[in-house]
């Protein structure tokens, strides 16, 4: 039984992890309860940690805290999709509890667990059950409880690991959404995949060299998304600064917070908090922190979207090396605010980049669908923006989370981090932008603007599944409204014609429809005609947009 580890063996330990994530992550990526082809969870995961491995080999730390800070460093900016910020929120939470350790035994690894735990759920907006949060939070629980029982690594590392196991297999209860597709959830599978691997590697168990053939049995078999309700009205971060006061008692102020509004996320260091609450009085709440220190940068914005589900993202490229990257960035700073306001968009061919270009967009970073850039590419466009507001616009819902890490990351610059889920949604938000307006109403107008499109797509079933008892073969067309699946037809002009309609129903007055890039010219010609027969008094325009993956981009208004 081994009593602990150094820095050296942890690290091969997560390069081990890294390697085992890696070969399972299309089995992860098949429990992807929506039949829309994306880069999934085991992808995102994978690509995460993947950065933390690379950079360990380049490194070779020596000690446990050594290790956790560059698996740490990493992560955070090579964090892509929600799932895969969320596991780099664990490990940079893990980073902190083993600080300036040369070893670590049962104890530290289960102080280093519960740590990571709080870390991500203090960040997560609202914490949901059945999920990797669940499947950590019970790992880190019995690692606990096992360090009482025998202080070895290995030990308390084997007992977090059953319990991780056990929990995954009960999330099929906990979320209605997995017991309907008869799946556990994706992100807390990695996540007990990731803890077998350092226990593999542990143990001397070679790592996995390729990616394994997913099981057919464990694909669900159906989609379903659930919304949340908007409480109070008003999303509002801000950061103060401690005036010195690194042990400030924030428990009042979190007491008076949680009194106003919800949704409540504090982080700390010894030098500032930051703060994200949902409230109606967001005065309020900023006249209150400055009792604890000095208010230094605000962000109030105007609710028109959701929260975002747990979902994932690209297969990327490799990031760069990061202290190369850091010196670049740190380059391009200096002497590059020459106006206010900055613009960084997510879009996913030349043509849609073209048209954000044309409004005014800055830097656009080429993702979307299948393609989620990492924090570390939005942070590099956002650096390189010579402005010193700075508007992010993911265009998709799982960018979203990513690219709210950059608020923290990009200093000298104030980060607002839009929350459009499409395309559409994007093109709206630029054209409602007033250059001479403050950043509170550019925000407010913006959110409002996104609120007034409806976002029509047209891609196919990348998987046979099941949606609400209605069959849908792999290659089949699928229509999605709003992101919510519309209609399935074996043929594309069936589901453009079905849009169409809706279309009409909806009142469509603006209608812009962009192509994607295995479109020829004479089929857009033709979809063009179906809208245009099906919606004869609206003002309709057909673009190229390049788009992989998305046959078409439709936007109403």
């Amino acid at each position: 039984m081994v009593q602990s580890v150094d820095g050296k063996l942890l690290a091969r330990m997560l390069i081990h992890a890294s390697a085992s994530l890696n070969a399972e992550k299309q089995k992860i990526n098949e429990l992807n309860v929506f039949p829309v082809p994306d880069g999934d969870t085991g992808t995102n995961m994978s690509l995460t940690i993947g950065t933390a491995a690379a950079e360990l080999q380049k490194k070779g730390p020596t000690t446990v805290g050594e290790t956790t800070a560059i698996n740490a460093s990493a992560m955070l900016r090579g964090a892509r999709g929600n799932s895969g910020v969320i596991l780099s929120l664990i490990f940079r939470g893990f980073s902190k509890a083993m600080k300036d350790k040369e070893s670590m035994d049962g104890i530290d690894l289960a102080d280093g667990l519960n740590a990571g735990v709080v870390a991500a759920y203090k960040a997560v907006m609202k914490p949901a059950e059945g999920t990797v949060l669940t499947v950590s939070r019970l790992a880190g629980d019995r690692a606990g409880r096992a360090a009482e029982e025998n202080t070895a690594f290995e030990y308390v590392l084997e007992s977090a690991i059953l319990r991780a196991e056990e929990a995954l297999a009960d999330t099929i209860n906990q979320n209605p959404v997995l017991k309907k597709a008869g799946v556990v959830d994706a992100g807390g599978m990695g996540f007990v995949i990731l803890l077998k691997g350092m226990l593999d590697e542990l143990r001397g168990i070679a790592a996995p060299s390729g990616e394994a053939e997913p099981e057919a049995k464990e694909k669900a078999d159906f989609a379903a998304q659930s919304l949340e309700e908007i409480t109070f009205t008003f999303d509002t971060v801000f950061i103060v600064r401690k005036n010195g006061n690194p042990d400030v008692d924030l428990q009042p102020f979190r007491d008076y917070l949680n009194s106003i509004g919800d949704s409540l996320v504090i982080g700390e260091d010894d030098e500032a908090f930051k703060v994200h609450v949902h409230t109606d009085i967001p005065g309020s709440a900023l006249n209150e922190a400055q009792k604890y220190g000095t208010l230094e940068l605000a962000k109030i914005e105007n609710m028109r979207t959701q929260a975002e589900d747990l979902a994932a993202g690209r297969q990327a490229q490799s990031t760069d090396d990061l202290e190369a990257v850091e010196a670049e960035l740190e380059g391009q700073e200096a002497g590059e605010t020459d106006k206010r306001y900055g613009f960084v968009a997510v879009a996913a061919g030349d043509g849609l980049a073209k048209v954000f270009h044309d409004l005014g967009v800055d830097g656009v970073i080429s993702g979307g669908q299948t393609m989620n850039p990492s924090t570390e590419d939005i942070l590099k466009e956002i650096k390189k923006t010579p402005a010193e507001v700075v508007y992010v616009l993911p265009n998709n819902k799982n960018i979203i989370m990513a690219a709210q890490q950059c608020v923290d990351l990009a200093e000298g610059k104030e980060i607002i981090v839009l929350q459009a889920k499409t395309v559409p949604q994007g093109i709206s938000a630029m054209i409602a932008m007033d250059l001479d307006a403050e950043p509170g109403e550019n925000t407010a107008a913006m959110e409002e603007a996104m609120g007034m499109v409806t976002t029509m797509e047209v891609t196919y079933a990348a998987r046979t599944s099941t949606f609400d008892g209605q069959d849908i073969q792999e290659g089949d067309y699928l229509a999605l409204v709003d992101n919510q699946l519309f209609a399935t037809e074996k043929a594309l002009d069936a589901v453009l014609d079905r849009l169409a309609q809706e279309a009409k129903n909806r009142g469509g007055e603006f209608i812009n429809i962009f192509y994607g890039e295995g479109v020829e010219e004479s089929g857009a010609q033709g979809a063009l005609e179906r809208f245009q027969a099906a919606c004869p008094d609206a003002e309709i325009t057909l673009l190229r947009g390049g788009q992989p993956v998305y046959h078409y981009l439709i936007s109403v208004e």
